[in-house]
């Protein structure tokens, strides 16, 4: 029933006072939490789901019921990483504001420790919609797209997801090997003022071995189009043991007088390629190594087009002949790395045009969140840093770029008093960022350990585990003072029943990864191996309960 009156009353929902004549002038919406179910837990798409039932045209969520649902205005959604439940009950009086002004949260499973940040927001921010049977995976003949009578700009026209959407995440280039502050190497540099330049290039590198190993002997730049903007041989520093000719298409008659060094190419390079382009490869970790040069900007195909779950990484040869239609390095005298760069650019163009799940099972496709509301007639606005912004901003969003938790308060108090914004998100990370830097450092890291060690320990004597309490830090204990004050500060700003959302996404998972990684390398301690095993598994399991607050101003 209620279902269908949102649906019949949904374009009056803009008239704040249409629906007080029917509900009475003292009506109010609410929030009512159902007990949750032994065993039940929420995930971020239950959370999600509760927005486009106040908003879209979603479905009735079963663990939460809205009354008088249609006078909710509008729904903001705080994010707030690194607030997990254990912080949270241990750590109530700090945070004793988010329990009044949105009642008692719900658990919520978050995504696995292993995961970075940027993936959570991503299963906030984006839908899993069913295909329609019109919508098929077989993509329009390449040359359509990338053929050299159409400009960049019309070439990435109306794309369902921007460009940055596809750059790998912090955690993503560490976890494929690239090397981005290594000795020896340079970096890309900031475009100069008022240069235009290339906003996407595709790379690939032939590679020789010499007595110190693989050393780059061919680099090939091409733009959108496929037009060759660099193509050059290169003089390896070292004695060349094996040409690899079979790989590398490269023999002794092409190098023969070949002068060109790795620095020379290193100076074209960075003419061509700014820390705002976009560098397009297939595994480009091995590529940057080669020429010695770190950038972070990059979209690798052979992740793009992974399998979800698999822990394998396609072929480039075997994506070209399923996407492309197409044989590469097929030749017995080996790649040609113009040929390999032009297939990674029209790979990545056919996955820019048609979506992430582009190449992906049939039976859904992912959408932007924003798009979904602003498909229903929702105005959105989008508080958050800049890189977040630009990967999730639908075309309609009022994008509000910001650099630190007090500018983003600033922002929302004053988007939700506007009547215009129907949904506003909005990101606090000076907790996550706190923890972040915690685990970079060795002694704060050490010192949590050891914590922690004691903390284990006195779980075996039943006796002293209700005595001893972890401390917190008098930083942290200032951090959560203010995302407090920022919390009723924002919600005194809501206007009359607008709903508040405050998800936390996860907990600390910095330091699990960091533990991860140092188990991994097999790095010195002072704390035994099988004692920072128990460690972490403790820290994961608490770092993937995370919290939801649902509450209404009144």
């Amino acid at each position: 029933m209620e279902k269908m009156a949102s649906s019949s009353q949904r374009s009056d929902s803009n008239n704040g006072n249409t629906f007080f004549d029917v509900y009475g002038p003292e009506a109010k919406a609410e929030v009512v939490l159902k007990t949750p179910e032994a065993n039940s837990t929420l995930n971020l798409q239950d959370v999600q789901g509760l927005v486009t039932w106040v908003l879209a045209e979603g479905f009735m969520p079963s663990w939460v019921f809205i009354k008088n649902k249609p006078l909710i205005p509008k729904v903001v959604m705080l994010y707030i990483p690194g607030l997990d439940a254990a912080l949270y009950m241990s750590n109530s009086k700090l945070l004793a504001g988010l329990k009044q002004c949105c009642g008692n949260p719900r658990a919520v499973m978050a995504l696995s420790c292993v995961s970075d940040g940027m993936q959570t927001i991503d299963a906030l921010l984006t839908c899993k919609l069913k295909r329609k049977r019109s919508q098929s995976d077989l993509a329009e003949n390449p040359n359509q797209i990338y053929g050299k009578d159409l400009s960049t700009l019309e070439i990435l026209k109306n794309i369902p997801f921007p460009v940055s959407y596809y750059t790998l995440t912090a955690k993503e280039l560490e976890d494929n090997g690239y090397c981005l502050s290594q000795p020896g190497f340079v970096s890309t540099l900031p475009v100069p003022s008022g240069s235009c330049p290339y906003e996407l290039l595709a790379l690939d590198c032939e590679m020789c071995i010499t007595g110190e190993g693989f050393e780059l002997t061919r680099i090939t730049l091409v733009d959108v189009k496929g037009e060759v903007v660099l193509d050059k041989l290169v003089k390896p520093a070292n004695h060349i043991i094996n040409y690899n000719t079979r790989f590398s298409g490269i023999t002794f008659e092409m190098l023969d007088g070949v002068t060109t060094s790795l620095e020379d190419v290193q100076r074209d390079f960075l003419k061509l390629v700014y820390q705002e382009t976009v560098l397009i490869g297939h595994s480009l970790e091995n590529d940057l190594l080669a020429l010695k040069i770190s950038h972070k900007l990059v979209i690798d195909t052979s992740v793009m087009y992974k399998h979800r779950g698999g822990s394998y990484k396609p072929a480039l040869r075997v994506l070209a002949k399923r996407f492309l239609s197409r044989c590469i390095q097929q030749s017995e005298s080996g790649h040609d790395s113009i040929e390999d760069a032009r297939a990674t650019m029209e790979l990545a163009l056919l996955k820019i045009r048609h979506g992430p799940d582009f190449g992906a099972p049939p039976s859904f496709i992912r959408k932007k969140f924003l798009t979904v509301l602003s498909e229903c007639g929702k105005n959105t606005s989008f508080i958050d840093e800049i890189s977040t912004v630009k990967r999730y901003a639908a075309g309609l969003s009022h994008v509000l770029p910001v650099s630190s938790d007090d500018d983003a308060l600033l922002k929302a108090t004053k988007e939700v008093k506007s009547e215009r914004a129907h949904f506003v998100w909005a990101h606090f990370s000076e907790l996550y960022s706190y923890f972040e830097k915690q685990a970079e450092e060795s002694d704060s890291l050490n010192r949590r350990l050891a914590e922690l060690m004691s903390l284990l320990t006195c779980k075996k004597n039943s006796a002293k585990r209700n005595k001893v309490k972890c401390s917190i830090a008098p930083e942290l204990e200032e951090i959560l003072g203010r995302i407090d004050t920022r919390v009723c500060s924002l919600y005194d700003a809501l206007p009359t029943n607008a709903m508040l959302i405050i998800c936390t996404g996860h907990g600390d998972t910095a330091i699990v990864r960091r533990l991860r990684k140092m188990l991994a390398e097999q790095s010195e301690t002072t704390i035994d191996r099988d004692k920072i095993v128990k460690i972490l598994e403790e820290l994961q399991a608490q770092a993937e309960v995370a919290l939801c607050f649902v509450g209404v101003k009144h």
